[in-house]
This record gives structure tokens, C-alpha cells and sequence, in this order.
């Protein structure tokens, strides 16, 4: 690879790269020795072709959720079947994954800048903005930026726009999938937002079962099938669509979680 070679969106693919095995080697104990990342489909990843590929997932933390799909992506195209031992597989990772970002978020340090560079597609959202409610149209722009990286690898996008759960799918992944038509993956996941703070810098809790969940790829009628009928797909896909707490209150949800904690505390069992 040259020296100097460049990603569509300007960065220089050697010091990308440089960058991922050094935030890899560094973040990869938070998913295999402070707490345990149980995964399951890998072997779905090495189906997908090089690009046009929509990873949809729910959303738990800022930056650790990100950070744990590129260790099981690289890990997975390695050939490890759900696992991620030994992280020798993120000395040559796949250099074309991006994610959507809130370019606030990306631009709130050093660090983040940082985690930028290795693949963040910033975006300005249309409903928040400085941690208060906002209205203002979608820029162009970030539409294109995120066609750009659909063209050249795998884009992982958090369709809710929030980590808190349950809330709305915005409407704009839809649209997407409608307009570029890629291969659509569902991923849930699980064990973060007690693992760590909100940011996902920080470990809130260690001994916990992580869960990541990659699911076959979506059957879609992009043709056919309404932005409406897309969301309905995302909400079930990513289970996140309000069914899912209608058989229990809030509160009988909050305590069964706490209960679920205690019993992936796998250390001390």
C-alpha cells in the first residue's frame, strides 16, 4: 500500500491503519478481560461483499459499541468463528468500515478526533443539538458523505440517533436504504450500557456478559416497500419496536435488568 494512499474522505490510510491496532491492542481488554464479549453470527460477515453493506444496530454508549464491532468484524474476517482471542487479527484490519457519528460527539476532544479518524462519518443531526431539542433540515452533504462510504466499504449507523432505548427510528435510515439499496445487517446488542459510562471511555462495571447478536440480512423490497414499512423492519430487526416492552411495565423491566446483571457476573459464579 503507498505510503501516502487516501480513503474517499482524505485520510491517510497508513496512519487509519496505525491508529486501529494501536486503539485495538489498547480497548481490547475491555471486551476479553474486564468484562466478556459473547458473540454470535460472525460467520455472517464473511458472506458480504467488500461495500455497499448497512450494519443497523441499537445503541448503548458513544464510543464503545463502535469499538467492539470493528474488534468482531476484523476478528471475523480472520476466520475466528465468535470470538475475538488473540488480538493479533487487528494488525491488518479492514481499513473501509466507517459509522455515522453525531460530528458534535467527534468534535468534543482530543480523543474523539482521534476515533474520528479511524472511520467516523460525521453528520449534523436535525433534532439535537448542544443537548436541547432542535429542528433544521438535513445537510446534504452528510447524505453524500454516507453514499460515499456505501461505495467504498461497510457503514455502521445507529438508526435511533440516541443510546437511550426504545426511542423512535429516524426516518433518514430509511430513506437511505430506499435510495442506495445495501445489503441491510441487523446487530443487537447488550451488557454495555452497564459496562460502561455513557461515553464508553470509562468501565462502570466490570465481570459483565456483553452480548453482540449479527443477524441475517434483511429481505427488503426497496422498490416496493414504504420508508414506514423499512422503519416497522429496523424496529423488530434491531428489537427495538415497542412490542417489546408492552408484556412487561418499565419498572418490571428496570428490575428484571438488575436481576440479568447479577447473574452475568461470570467471575463470580
Amino acid at each position: 500500500m503507498p505510503l501516502f494512499k487516501r480513503n474517499p474522505f482524505g485520510h491517510i490510510l497508513f496512519i487509519k491503519k496505525w491508529l486501529i491496532r494501536i486503539l485495538g491492542v489498547v480497548s481490547h481488554g475491555r471486551y476479553r478481560s474486564f468484562n466478556n464479549l459473547q458473540i454470535e453470527g460472525s460467520e455472517i460477515l464473511r458472506q458480504l461483499p467488500d461495500n455497499n453493506v448497512l450494519f443497523i444496530s441499537n445503541h448503548q454508549t458513544y464510543f464503545a459499541d463502535v469499538a467492539a464491532m470493528l474488534h468482531v468484524f476484523n476478528a471475523a474476517l480472520k476466520g475466528r468463528d465468535d470470538t475475538i482471542k488473540n488480538v493479533g487479527y487487528i494488525w491488518n484490519p479492514k481499513l473501509n468500515i466507517y459509522y455515522v457519528a453525531a460530528g458534535e460527539t467527534m468534535r468534543s476532544g482530543l480523543l474523539p478526533k482521534i476515533f474520528a479518524y479511524t472511520g467516523s462519518i460525521s453528520i449534523e443531526r436535525t433534532w439535537r443539538s448542544g443537548g436541547q431539542d432542535v429542528k433544521r433540515q438535513v445537510k446534504m452533504s452528510d447524505i453524500s458523505n454516507i453514499s460515499k462510504a456505501l461505495d467504498d466499504g461497510w457503514v455502521i449507523t445507529f438508526p435511533q440517533g440516541t443510546t437511550t432505548p426504545f426511542k423512535p427510528i429516524r426516518r433518514g435510515t430509511a430513506h437511505i436504504i430506499k435510495t442506495y439499496n445495501p445489503i441491510v445487517i441487523p446487530i443487537v446488542i447488550d451488557g454495555f450500557r452497564r459496562s460502561f459510562d455513557k461515553k464508553g471511555l470509562r468501565i462502570k462495571k466490570r465481570n459483565v456478559l456483553q452480548s453482540m447478536v449479527i443477524k441475517e440480512p434483511l429481505e427488503i423490497d426497496y422498490e416496493n416497500e414504504s420508508v414506514a414499512d423499512i422503519v416497522t423492519k429496523i424496529e423488530y430487526a434491531i428489537e427495538q419496536h415497542p412490542s417489546f416492552l408492552k408484556v412487561i411495565s418499565p419498572e418490571e423491566y428496570a428490575k428484571q435488568e438488575a436481576e440479568l446483571n447479577k447473574k452475568r457476573e461470570f467471575w463470580n459464579l
